[in-house]
């Protein structure tokens, strides 16, 4: 037995083009498996893992787009809205901020570390101050020179005091943290994206981040056009996924709207 528990919290919600998260996969098909409007948007999740070890340890794994430009961020072409502030999510579980020993952020792109610093009045801080940030070496490069297809992805200042802090910790390949947590390295969509396997007394869960978006990227060939390298991606998910379904472990789909978790039944893809 292992006492680790798991819990998702839903941060908000955002639109992104379908044609953006199902690249090359025609409309007709991808919107028979995920909803669009009519202007073709797909409604997003920002879904993130409250995990709590045996061992003591209280982890969050990616931490939303954050509150520290609500308005800027409403009034993008991504329409944010319904944002949850994780601080106060987490005091009606009876955890202060101060209490959270780690943080994994499976990538720097600003939807999924916005909400690890925040604003005390004019100045930003770490929004879980005694946490240790685990982000992989390769992505934190990336972060620093990003690439073209990436530069409006990072945000200097979600990231920036982190590292003034002395909390980051960098990872450059795969990583236990704790007994019953793993950390994975997985490309494609970007570089060095972590992937967190999380066991607990049942089962094993998968943060497949942005490798499976949504249930509907299950399906191999569905690849969003926001990766940047779209054949590796192809590659990772089927590695991904073969494992997956050979043990039965439980994908946890940080984007999906409409269904948080899937279970692979096929052995081979």
């Amino acid at each position: 037995m292992t006492g680790t528990t798991i819990e998702l919290i839903e941060t908000g919600f955002f639109y992104a083009d379908g044609g953006a998260m199902f690249g090359v996969i025609p409309q007709s098909a991808w919107r028979r498996r995920y909803p669009c409007d009519s202007q073709n948007r797909c409604v997003l999740a920002m879904r993130i893992g409250l995990i709590m070890t045996g061992c003591g340890r209280i982890i969050l794994i990616d931490t939303g787009v954050g509150s520290k430009h609500l308005q800027k961020l409403k009034s993008t072409t991504y329409g944010f809205f319904d944002l949850a502030e994780i601080g106060e999510a987490l005091c009606k579980r009876g955890i202060q901020p101060e209490q959270v020993t780690d943080i994994v952020l499976t990538h720097l792109h600003f939807d999924h570390c916005g909400g690890t610093t925040r604003f005390h009045h004019d100045t930003i801080v770490p929004a879980f101050p005694e946490a240790t940030c685990w982000v992989s070496r390769s992505q934190w490069e990336s972060s620093l020179n990003p690439n073209p297809l990436e530069s409006g992805s990072f945000f200097a200042e979600n990231m920036d005091i982190i590292e003034k802090s002395g909390k980051l910790h960098l990872i450059g390949s795969d990583t236990d943290l704790c007994n019953d947590v793993q950390l994975r390295i997985y490309e494609g969509h970007t570089t060095g994206q972590i992937v967190p396997y999380v066991q607990t007394d049942n089962e094993k869960y998968v943060f497949a981040g942005d490798v499976i978006p949504t249930a509907a990227h299950l399906l191999p060939l569905w690849i969003s056009a926001y990766d940047i390298w779209p054949l590796t991606s192809y590659f990772e998910k089927i590695r991904l996924l073969n494992e997956a379904a050979a043990h039965h472990q439980i994908i946890v789909h940080y984007h999906d709207a409409y269904t948080p978790c899937s279970t692979p039944k096929r052995r081979k893809y």
